[in-house]
């Protein structure tokens, strides 16, 4: 099902989801590196994510240091799948060719 989705638009989430979208779980320093931004504009970004259900945080301890990763949760796939369907209906109702994977 197709659905805007406004919370995942915003071009930093969408970044965000897409790279989570492809793989189980992403590692805090990935994400930051990948997407280049810093700590707290990550955790914030996280966190909104979160809170809306999109996404799980994992806290752990690796050789006695903090590691957090994140995942989609089924419901985070399930609005971007629709998100990305309903900017793909936008662009065929402009007359552009979609691309396949």
């Amino acid at each position: 099902m197709s659905r805007f989705d406004d919370l995942i638009h915003a071009p930093t989430r969408l970044s965000l989801v897409s790279m989570l979208a492809a793989t189980d779980w992403a590692d805090f320093k990935f994400l930051r590196d990948s997407l280049a931004m810093s700590d707290s504009a990550l955790s914030k970004q996280l966190t909104t994510l979160e809170e809306a259900g999109y996404l799980e945080i994992r806290k752990s301890f690796v050789a006695k240091r903090p590691r957090t990763s994140a995942r989609l949760t089924p419901q985070g796939h399930e609005a971007f799948a629709g998100h990305v369907a309903a900017l793909q209906e936008i662009v065929a109702r402009a007359g552009l060719a979609v691309l396949p994977d």
